[in-house]
């Protein structure tokens, strides 16, 4: 009797513990080198928009699902904006706009950071156009985003 209760608050907390990231994981890449990245932005002409998360931010997930996985899917932003995600306590590397090895939580601190979610486009050349801190208010977040979007998009 022991073991099956055991055993099963063993599966039931591999399960809980599995669903949180994987579901703040899907739907936008991590970044992996903004040299790349910047390419692609002077290529495409479109700003890197960036989502700084928290493993286990319940606003995050929110952000990422009801806003910037449906941007990222509709025609009018595909190829006018580069989606990406950061976790800010992650130690994981990745490339910065300079070519140089940091990690996720290093880069999030130099670009000040400090509350998620927060959203950052960047240009090219890795410089902060527009950064929205928190939610917000939900009504009003998708205008928020396609404002800060649009009025950065190169003609």
């Amino acid at each position: 009797m022991k073991q099956t209760i055991t055993l099963s608050l063993l599966i039931l907390l591999g399960g809980v513990a599995s669903w949180m990231p994987a579901a703040q994981a899907e739907g936008l890449p991590e970044v992996r080198d903004f040299s790349v990245d910047a390419k692609e932005s002077i290529s495409k002409q479109a700003p890197i928009l960036v989502l700084f998360k928290s493993e286990y931010c319940p606003y995050c997930v929110q952000v990422l699902e009801e806003f910037l996985m449906p941007m990222q899917r509709r025609p009018q932003y595909g190829g006018k904006v580069i989606f990406r995600q950061i976790d800010i306590g992650s130690s994981q590397k990745l490339i910065n706009f300079n070519g140089k090895p940091i990690s996720q939580s290093a880069f999030a601190k130099a670009n000040e950071v400090w509350a998620v979610p927060t959203v950052v486009l960047f240009d090219a050349e890795g410089r902060v156009l527009t950064k929205i801190i928190g939610l917000l208010t939900v009504d009003f977040y998708l205008a928020y985003l396609d404002n800060a979007s649009t009025s950065h998009r190169q003609k």
